[in-house]
């Protein structure tokens, strides 16, 4: 039994504290939230009396994810609730830049791919913590633009031979092919999807790009003597500048999870006017991953009319036969900014549903069903609120939150103390192994998980240390009972702890379960609250039984417990009752 309880002391002791140091000598610290570090929140809600589904919402999430990631923001926090998305981006100073960044079309396009697909060689990124200071970035695809940036080597794609059995290209989209056929016939499949096409094909895009890797600007003067200058666009982590998705031009967009970046058209829409006609809005939302001839691919169907099964027609048969609208026969099915897939055209004509296949794995297969659901009837976000916070201001709340954190804390020892005599120091121990504990856990998952440590969280934390303490109040108190009873400290120790221990583990219940239910129904600065509440509440019944019980139960059987006026009580004699 003495053997365990010190075990078990030990145990927690070097969890404790060893992660505590562990954490520190790796430098890895909790990241400070928006409120305690400065920078700017925007809200988005989606537009009333819109349609929507949860996977177009739920793809908006990430496609703000990935472009916030892309700039370098540090420990962004994108929160959904309902039908509410709210981007807390700490650090970033400019307010309208940082809504151009969050806000996302949540679109689909069909676009088709005009020429060579190129792998570009990966740079080393922009040292930039910041949203970029122009948020209009010209296209990567325009042949004279004078924005400097890192230097890229863009690779030669091989020229793929017209005949039906196509060599796969080393640069080409995801896998060694991807093509479109239709459901109900048994055309067979091409090969893999061509990353280029005849020399004749106008490359949107040139081959090689090189410019200084410093960060300069650019400035320019007119014959009327105006000035002008133009800040350089944030790069993304191949050279390539950050831009947005423009429906109605030409563009050099990259294929997701690749180096690959494809010349693409406009949007097909041959009359020209809006809304673009070649959108996800020609497929339903029946879009599924599943086992095809050649492995996994995605199936779904086609809307009825105009707007779906004529339009898609329109585009198969302008890329089957390489028109000059779709010279290379590839479609690119976008979404804001990044080619999802490009698989090539099979068929001309299509009166069932579309199978889009060529050795996906069964996580992109899953991915671009996901794209395509979205796309059928897309997201319309409508910004709510946007709301700046000072990095003065941060810096003050995080040290009153501190001052008072601290000032409580110490109150609590010092009542403890003057209450429970030499029992207070115990207190004063297991409080230090909370607080170490808590401090690596959040250190631990603001690196992995991206978790911010706001205000709204340090008063989650402080609001625990009452919950903690009661803790210990709880069983001072069982255990000053069973001695004025006449049974010796020995005993009194552990059938205190056992009476004890029930009410903690309904306390710590009652507050766990009203931090899960704050977590869950509300969102920003109250989650955060309730989820730092949680932590400390599930660290105090970790630390009651693995440090608190083996420490008194330990101690009660030395004769400096059985002998002293340690809890201001007279303590029973070694005769007292069992």
């Amino acid at each position: 039994m003495r053997r365990r309880l010190i075990l078990t002391l030990l145990s927690i002791v070097v969890l404790a504290y060893g992660g505590f140091a562990a954490v520190m000598l790796t430098g890895t610290e909790p990241a400070l939230g928006l409120d305690l570090q400065g920078g700017i929140s925007v809200t988005q809600r989606v537009k009333p009396g819109t349609e929507y589904s949860d996977a177009s919402l739920a793809l908006a999430v990430e496609r703000i994810r990935d472009r916030v990631d892309s700039l370098g923001v540090a420990e962004p926090e994108i929160l959904s609730q309902g039908d509410t998305i709210v981007v807390n981006l700490p650090g970033v100073k400019n307010q309208q830049q940082a809504v151009d960044l969050v806000q996302v079309t949540g679109r689909v396009l069909l676009r088709p791919v005009i020429g060579d697909c190129q792998e570009v060689t990966p740079q080393e990124p922009t040292d930039s913590t910041d949203v970029p200071s122009d948020s209009t970035t010209p296209s990567s695809g325009s042949t004279d633009t004078t924005v400097p940036a890192p230097s890229t080597t863009v690779a030669p794609s091989t020229t793929a031979s017209t005949d039906t059995t196509v060599a796969p290209s080393t640069t080409g989209a995801p896998g060694p092919s991807r093509s479109i056929t239709a459901t109900d016939t048994t055309v067979p499949l091409l090969g893999a999807a061509p990353t280029s096409v005849a020399d004749t094909t106008t490359t949107a895009a040139a081959t090689t790009t090189t410019a200084d890797s410093t960060t300069t600007t650019t400035t320019t003067s007119d014959s009327t003597g105006t000035t002008t200058t133009t800040e350089p666009p944030v790069l993304d982590e191949n050279g390539i500048p950050v831009q947005e998705s423009d429906p109605y031009g030409q563009q050099y967009l990259q294929v997701k999870g690749t180096n690959v970046y494809c010349p693409v058209g406009p949007a097909w829409n041959p009359d020209g006017a809006d809304p673009i006609e070649g959108s996800g809005e020609v497929f339903t939302d029946n879009a599924v991953a599943a086992v095809l001839d050649t492995g996994w691919g995605v199936t779904v169907d086609l809307n009825d009319g105009n707007g779906g099964r004529s339009t898609w027609n329109e585009i198969a048969s302008a890329c089957y036969n390489q028109t000059d609208q779709c010279p290379s026969g590839q479609l690119a099915i976008e979404l804001d900014g990044i080619i999802q897939s490009n698989p090539s055209m099979n068929e001309p004509f299509f009166s069932g549903g579309v199978q889009i296949s060529g050795q996906f794995t069964q996580a992109e297969a899953s991915a671009l069903a996901e794209v395509i659901n979205s796309g059928s009837l897309p997201v319309q976000l409508k910004l709510e609120a946007v709301q700046s916070v000072s990095p003065s201001l941060g810096e003050g709340s995080l040290r009153a939150a501190l001052l008072s954190g601290l000032a409580g804390v110490l109150l609590v020892l010092l009542f403890m103390i003057a209450y429970y005599r030499l029992l207070g120091l115990i207190v004063a121990i297991g409080l230090t192994v909370s607080g170490t504990l808590i401090y690596a856990v959040v250190s631990l998952l603001s690196r992995t998980q991206g978790l911010a440590l706001s205000l709204s969280g340090i008063a989650g934390i402080i609001v625990s240390v009452g919950v903690t303490v009661d803790s210990y109040v709880v069983f001072f108190e069982r255990l000053k009972d069973e001695v004025k009873s006449g049974k010796t400290m020995r005993n009194s120790a552990q059938r205190g702890f056992t009476n004890a221990w029930r009410a903690i583990v309904v306390a710590d219940l009652v507050s766990l379960l009203g931090a899960l239910v704050l977590w869950y129904l509300t969102v920003g600065a109250v989650r955060g609250f309730a989820f730092f509440l949680g932590l400390s509440t599930l660290t105090d019944m970790l630390v009651a039984y693995t440090f608190t019980r083996p420490t008194v139960l330990l101690l009660s059987r030395t004769t400096w417990m059985e002998r002293r006026k340690v809890m201001g009580i007279e303590a029973a004699t070694a005769g007292g009752t069992a």
